[in-house]
């Protein structure tokens, strides 16, 4: 086991940690800025290895299967299960909530039919913007139920910006996956042709291989029937 997926198996293990401290709010009110501060600090340390990960694993060349696996799956564990603790808590909108988590879903549906295909999808532009937007937007409505007003109106402002790139990521995506598709298809259908026409080759050769044997036996079966032939064919040379 490697740094890099180390670190990615502790942000999964930090999940469950995340969600009990987000549901746990306390009761009194003087209580709300340190669990404020534990619930940020908790949520950060955990999306902190998503950048040190990649990091590490490009700095070592410690790139592996295990870890292109694990990495999008404990992002995606750690987001939404945030995101499903701050609606538990009244902090967030369960539609946009809904709408951010279905998103995560088709396109790690898409990635997996591409996968099967045999070719990969990589993480756009927008799609490394709107997990940026994410994390600020978490913290943001932490942070808003400690201190209420702009905070929280700022919260709400990014969870809606990660909405919105959340969708233009997804089209971005599905156009991206219907080209590599078509390309795919092509090249496996030009593949299929040339084996077959290869195969029509192969066959071909041999029907004509078999015509040059039978005509090679009947002559010498002629041969064998007559040879005086053989020796008039000598002498007259």
């Amino acid at each position: 086991m490697n740094l890099p997926n180390s670190l990615t198996l502790a942000r999964i293990f930090l999940v469950p940690i995340v969600v009990v401290v987000l549901l746990t709010t306390p009761s009194q009110p003087d209580r709300i800025h340190t669990w404020a501060i534990w619930g940020i600090s908790l949520f950060l340390g955990a999306a902190l290895t998503d950048l040190l990960d990649g990091y590490f694993a490009r700095r070592r060349k410690q790139v592996t299967t295990l870890g292109r696996l694990l990495d999008p799956v404990a992002d995606k564990l750690l987001i939404s299960s945030a995101l499903v603790s701050l609606v538990q808590l009244q902090l967030a909108p369960a539609w946009m909530v809904a709408i951010i988590i279905g998103r995560e879903f088709a396109v790690s549906g898409l990635r997996s039919i591409a996968a099967s295909e045999g070719f990969t999808i990589d993480v756009s532009t927008l799609g490394k913007g709107k997990m940026v937007l994410q994390v600020a937007a978490v913290v943001g409505l932490i942070l808003g139920h400690a201190h209420p007003g702009w905070i929280m109106q700022t919260a709400n402002l990014l969870l809606g910006a990660v909405m919105l790139l959340a969708l233009l990521s997804m089209v971005e995506y599905f156009v991206e996956f219907w080209s590599k598709l078509d390309t795919s298809i092509k090249h496996r259908e030009h593949r299929r042709l040339r084996i077959l026409q290869r195969k029509r080759q192969i066959m071909a050769e041999r029907r004509e291989l078999r015509r040059l044997r039978r005509l090679e036996r009947l002559r010498n079966a002629k041969l064998e029937a007559d040879p005086t032939s053989v020796d008039g064919v000598r002498n007259s040379g």
